[in-house]
């Protein structure tokens, strides 16, 4: 089904921030499958770990004992500070499973119709539950009815959360991304996840943000939470916790880890042993090669050489990361920034109209960096 407008190109392999199409033309990628691929591509851990899994078993389903998963989740909660793990095919099933954990937490708490508080501009995914938290009526439109039970607050708006808390007596939860990916790399203040934090503990809800794009070391944190000095009540992750391999992981700590019990949750395919084994290479590969340190140096030199390329060109408006998570924001919709760096072999993607999204590999070198900032300048500068 033409269910996405596919640029024109194929690629055929990869070898770390590089890709080369049918035609073997080497392309820089910078988008890293929308903050999937954060170890680059090919990467020789997460090889032999598919390699080494597949030889043996591949999945038996979730009615018995899995190694791998338990393996896996402990090195999570290990990391995180939660108490367990549902494991998922994708991000938009990990948030489903936090949109059911706080359903069921309400309805235990005698509200027949428990609402989650949601953001504007916010993104966590398009199956139903999921889209209908999601902020954006673009991507909603010929969808509906949807789901109720979602009140929605601007981003980065305390006074709108206290007010929506007033207004609403039965909102359970509060679910957000830490920073908002696909609404355009929008980062709140220091201090925003802090304060709904406190919020959540005076009225008894649960923090529960939405990680798959921001986490997996992306940030300069293995989580984007841990900038802040708050532990959520529920968090989740997909993207590049298996570096390509599809999984996805709902975490929970205190009352909401015992929220889900047997038969009221489920996945078939879900942590499978070789989804599983590579989300423990990712994880190893990650600590030893202490590449989540170094997404902060390495974000801040490629908005620091855009800045210094682009400053005072008329169209950017504003240039805004947190490790190598990423925002150029211009003044006008750019859509077709994206065929114009195609052409010069450097992959971006633009989201929100208006907003070149960088996201790419933790692997990226210095010199990778170089033609990054000079190809994505030489690109703007093409176009307008």
């Amino acid at each position: 089904m033409p269910t996405y407008a596919r640029l024109p190109v194929t690629f055929t392999k990869g070898q770390g921030a590089w890709l080369w199409d049918q035609h073997e033309q080497r392309y820089l990628d910078a988008l890293a499958g929308i903050s999937v691929c954060n170890l680059g591509h090919a990467h020789p851990a997460i090889h032999r770990a598919i390699c080494a899994q597949s030889e043996k078993l591949l999945h038996t389903s979730n009615l018995y004992g899995n190694a791998l998963q338990e393996q896996l989740a402990d090195v999570l909660t290990a990391a995180s500070g939660m108490d367990n793990v549902f494991f998922s095919n994708s991000g938009a099933e990990a948030n489903e499973a936090a949109i059911k954990i706080a359903r069921k937490y309400g309805h235990q708490q005698g509200i027949d119709k428990p609402a989650i508080l949601v953001m504007e501009k916010s993104f966590h995914g398009r199956t139903m539950a999921t889209l209908s938290a999601t902020g954006n009526a673009k991507i909603q439109q010929g969808f509906a009815p949807l789901l109720d039970g979602f009140v929605r607050v601007p981003f980065n708006d305390i006074a709108a959360i206290e007010q929506a808390l007033q207004n609403n007596p039965a909102i359970v939860a509060i679910l957000l991304e830490p920073i908002q990916g696909e609404g355009g790399i929008n980062i709140p203040a220091v201090d925003y996840l802090d304060k709904i934090r406190l919020l959540c503990d005076k009225h008894q809800l649960l923090m529960m943000l939405d990680e798959i794009q921001s986490g997996m070391g992306r940030t300069g944190h293995l989580f984007a939470f841990q900038h802040s000095h708050i532990v959520p009540d529920v968090f989740t992750l997909a993207k590049a916790l298996g570096n390509g391999v599809p999984i996805g992981a709902c975490l929970a700590r205190g009352n909401a880890a015992d929220i889900l019990t047997a038969g009221t949750h489920g996945s078939t395919f879900g942590g499978n042993l070789l989804a599983c084994s590579a989300a423990l290479a990712v994880m190893t590969t990650l600590q030893d090669e202490n590449l989540i340190a170094t997404a902060t140096h390495k974000g801040a030199a490629i908005c620091d050489g855009l800045k210094q390329r682009l400053q005072g060109h008329p169209q950017v408006k504003e240039i805004r990361h947190l490790g190598l998570m990423i925002g150029v924001e211009l003044h006008t919709p750019c859509a077709e920034l994206v065929k114009i760096a195609l052409a010069k072999h450097l992959l971006i993607n633009v989201t929100s109209d208006s907003v070149i999204r960088l996201l790419p590999p933790l692997i990226i070198d210095a010199s990778q960096i170089d033609l990054l900032v000079d190809t994505l300048f030489k690109t703007i500068q093409e176009w307008h």
